[in-house]
């Protein structure tokens, strides 16, 4: 098996914030409704007055304002799938996983499309919040553990946050260059062990 981050490692730039400008053109409200807090909270996050989880909770409240969702969504990505990488479409396997901290709404069609599995974040869209941690960082190899380690062949990501996962697996890869570039997980030196700690240090923190 192999398994596959998704943003920034087979697909460029991130779904998320791709399908909430996609919402934003063809919701003109959101602008009134949905921008301002937003915005508040991307201050609030910056100024260090808030926890990322709370900037998370209200970035993906946009989710909860759109009444045709399953239309958008699926119209998102009849025109975005093709932003999937070249090289992963050329090595692609039924048996693939990908692993997303994206909500599981967002990630669901794109798989299916793909025809992989997926396991992401789960997101409830009638309360407008993530029923778990966020499946990111220390949490993807929480998940691996929980399915009975099963064999990893490769790794790929573009994140060293995914190092925790990358040590699970028989060969890890690290993807660069806009999802593009495909190289050798990095050796762990000390570097780049303390910009490891950095990144996953909101791994299992994120409670939301």
């Amino acid at each position: 098996m192999n398994v596959y981050d998704f943003d920034g490692t087979i697909y460029h730039p991130d779904c998320a914030v791709s399908f909430a400008f996609w919402c934003l053109w063809r919701h003109p409200s959101l602008a009134f409704t949905y921008v301002p807090k937003l915005v508040k909270s991307a201050i609030q996050l910056k100024r260090k007055k808030i926890p990322r989880f709370l900037f998370e909770r209200t970035f993906f409240s946009f989710l909860c304002l759109i009444d045709d969702f399953d239309e958008q969504i699926e119209k998102f990505w009849d025109k975005h799938i093709s932003r999937v990488s070249a090289w992963y479409l050329a090595q692609k396997r039924p048996d693939d996983l990908i692993i997303s901290a994206s909500p599981n709404c967002i990630i669901e069609p794109a798989a299916r499309r793909l025809g992989v599995n997926f396991i992401a974040t789960e997101y409830d869209r009638d309360v407008g919040a993530f029923v778990d941690n966020l499946m990111f960082a220390r949490e993807k190899a929480a998940y691996i553990f929980d399915q009975g380690f099963p064999d990893i062949e490769n790794f790929y990501s573009d994140s060293l946050a995914d190092t925790p996962l990358a040590l699970c697996a028989e060969k890890a890869h690290l993807v660069t260059h806009k999802a593009q570039q495909v190289e050798d997980w990095p050796k762990l030196d000390i570097d780049t062990v303390k910009k490891i700690h950095e990144k996953i240090d909101t791994g299992w923190s994120v409670h939301l």
